[in-house]
């Protein structure tokens, strides 16, 4: 009786955290996300371009004033996630 219950609480608590894993906010930054960048003609050379950290931490980034305005966008244009195209409309690098 008492593997049965262990049984269902493992279960339980694997079931638990496979559900947070999915609803949990991922990482909006990818690798292709700075080479389609480049392709386009962007000065991405490494994570800096829109994070405040060279190697940001998934759940733990920091951005840049650039990559805040791109959430900023992505939430404004209520996309599933962000389009570096988007970047030619971004206002600070005009100055």
């Amino acid at each position: 009786m008492r593997k049965a219950r262990a049984g269902w609480g493992f279960g339980a608590i694997l079931i638990a955290c496979s559900g947070w894993m999915l609803l949990a906010g991922s990482s909006s930054a990818t690798m292709s996300m700075q080479k389609s960048a480049k392709e386009k003609g962007f000065p991405a050379d490494n994570c800096l371009y829109c994070h405040g950290e060279k190697m940001p931490k998934k759940g733990a980034a920091t951005y840049n004033d650039r990559g805040k305005w791109l959430l900023a966008e992505k939430d404004k244009r209520k996309a599933a996630e962000v389009d570096v195209s988007w970047l030619k409309d971004y206002p600070g690098d005009k100055k």
